[in-house]
Order: structure tokens, then C-alpha cells, then sequence
């Protein structure tokens, strides 16, 4: 028989669920509509704003885990993360309605992605491939290598705004059905509250159902700390490719995960170096391996088809058991 305590931590997991789905709703509705105010595509906004809003639960845990000491969590975090927007976030969003790529996405922003994760990989690496077989050495991600990404992610935002203006005068004569300005502020602000308030909620209350049934807290913080997180860009998403804003839901995938690295490893590396186990590389190479398979499929039709989608999940509940075996 549960305890009060025990039946508390369904409330509040129930109740962070409804935040992170309205705040969702709220967010896209926003966000949708401050794009159409201001002339810019649905996807640059899903690139920026609506991929930041998503990514504070990611950045709260991960600074917080680094301003502990903890920050091996900040990379279990992330690369978690990550691996679930790619297959679960673009899988459910393409079982819901094909996933129709842009072709913009396709040839910067997400290959931008990738090449990121790439640098990622050889920087948790120690550039070192004898360590890596070894497998017994500790590996770590400095404050050069933080640095690296915090310039690299003031380039993404920069060339990401002048793209952004460059578009104002390709969607200029489009007609908008448009909230006001005020309004459509008010659903943003009120949107990440929500957000946030759920994804911390979720997470807080997932882990301690974990730690009840005697989970490692390894095991929790690379999957239900990092799940918990995500679902803020799964909950967006599928609305937003509910609604037919496919370039949100993939803008806001792929931005997020640039966000993750660049942002948030960024962040807690120059605050304090990062020092990991063999594990993290493994991940990190299984992340290029998803990133690939998303990518090859994405660009071969222009599209995530449902069969695609459904694939996403299977390989995401593979790591999953790979993860909990290992």
C-alpha cells in the first residue's frame, strides 16, 4: 500500500504532465504567431525561440549539476536528450503526420548539427582512440572545449537572426490570421512557466518513483532525468505537427539539440571541466550514428514517413535496453 509521500509523487508527476502540455500548447500558439507578426518562417522561430523555452529544463539541471560538482550528470543529460528528441520527439511527430523537412533544415541546420556532435565526440574523446578501446581511463570536456562551444553557438544564433531577416521579405505578402503582439507574448511567457514548472515537476517526481523501486541514480539521470527533460520538445512538437507546423516541430528538434551542446555543455564546462567515463563517448558516437539515420532518412523524400517514425521508436527502445543492461 502506498504511502502519502508514495502518493504524492504520482500527483505531482500528473500535474507536471498537464504544465508541460498546455505550456506546450501555449508556446507553439505564441510563438506561431509572433513568426507571422514579424514576416519570419514558422521554422527560424522553432530554431531559436521556441528551442530555447524547450532546452531550460535541460540547462536548469545541467548548471545546476555542474555548480554541485556533479556535472558528469550536465553530459548524460544532453546526449540523452538528444538521442530521444532524434528518435522518439521525430518519431512520434511522424506517426502523428509525416515529418515534411525543409530543405533549408536540411542543408545547414541540421548538417550543423552533426558536425557539432562530431567536434563533441572528439573532444570527450581525448582525440584519443588507445584510450577508448582501453576503456578504463577517465575522460573530460575542459573549459577550451566549453569555450569552443559558446563561440560556436553566438555563430549558430547569429547566422540563424540574418537568415531570419533575409526571409521577412520572402513571407511579406502572405496573409495571417495573427493574435496581437500582447497577447501573443502573454502565451509566450505564460508557455515556458509552464514548461519549465512541468519539466521540473516530471523530473523531480520521476526520479524519486525511481529511487523508490532502487534504480541507480547512472541509470536514472541518463534516462529518466534526460527523458524528463525532452519532454518539453516532445510535447511541442506533436502539437506543433498536430496543427500542421512541421517546420516547428522539426526546427524545434534540431534546434534544441544544437542548444544542448553548444548552450548547455558550453555553460557547464566553463564552469567547471567535465570528467566522464568511457560511457559518455559511446553515447556520444551512438548520437552521430541516430543523427545519421534521421538525416539519411529525412533528406532521401524530403519527408519522415510513419513507417520511419515507427522505426525511430524501436531503435530508441534498443538503447534503452542497452542502457539499462549495460
Amino acid at each position: 500500500m502506498l504511502s502519502m509521500t508514495g502518493i504524492w509523487m504520482y500527483v505531482w508527476l500528473i500535474i507536471g504532465f498537464i504544465c508541460l502540455i498546455k505550456g506546450a500548447d501555449f508556446f507553439v500558439d505564441g510563438s506561431s504567431s509572433v513568426a507571422k507578426i514579424l514576416k519570419v518562417p514558422s521554422i527560424v522561430i522553432g530554431l531559436t525561440v521556441v528551442a530555447f523555452g524547450t532546452s531550460m529544463p535541460e540547462l536548469s539541471v545541467s548548471v545546476t549539476a555542474a555548480l554541485n560538482g556533479n556535472n558528469d550528470l550536465a553530459v548524460s543529460n544532453v546526449l540523452g536528450s538528444n538521442i530521444f528528441n532524434l528518435l522518439v520527439v521525430l518519431g512520434c511527430c511522424a506517426l502523428v503526420n509525416p515529418v515534411h523537412a525543409k530543405w533549408s533544415l536540411l542543408k545547414k541546420e541540421f548538417p550543423f548539427s552533426i558536425f557539432i556532435t562530431v567536434i563533441l565526440l572528439l573532444l570527450v574523446s581525448d582525440f584519443s582512440v588507445t584510450k577508448v578501446i582501453k576503456g578504463t581511463e577517465s575522460f573530460s570536456l575542459g573549459k577550451l572545449g566549453g569555450l569552443l562551444f559558446l563561440i560556436l553557438f553566438a555563430i549558430f544564433l547569429y547566422a540563424t537572426v540574418k537568415s531570419a531577416l533575409a526571409s521577412r521579405k520572402e513571407v511579406q505578402d502572405e496573409d495571417y490570421k495573427v493574435m496581437s503582439p500582447l497577447r501573443s507574448g502573454v502565451y509566450i511567457v505564460g508557455g515556458i512557466a509552464g514548461i519549465a514548472l512541468g519539466g521540473d515537476l516530471v523530473v523531480d517526481s520521476a526520479s524519486d518513483i525511481a529511487a523508490a523501486f532502487g534504480l541507480s541514480q547512472t541509470f536514472i539521470g541518463l534516462t529518466i532525468v534526460a527523458l524528463g527533460t525532452s519532454l518539453p520538445e516532445l510535447v511541442t512538437s506533436m502539437v506543433a505537427a498536430g496543427k500542421g507546423e512541421n517546420d516547428l516541430a522539426v526546427g524545434n528538434v534540431v534546434g534544441s539539440n544544437i542548444f544542448n551542446i553548444l548552450l548547455i555543455l558550453g555553460v557547464s564546462a566553463v564552469i567547471t571541466p567535465i570528467t566522464l567515463d568511457v560511457t559518455a563517448v559511446y553515447d556520444t558516437f551512438i548520437l552521430i550514428i541516430a543523427s545519421l539515420v534521421v538525416y539519411i532518412a529525412a533528406i532521401s523524400k524530403r519527408e519522415i514517413r510513419r513507417s520511419e517514425g515507427a522505426l525511430f521508436l524501436l531503435v530508441y527502445l534498443m538503447f534503452f535496453v542497452y542502457i539499462l543492461i549495460r
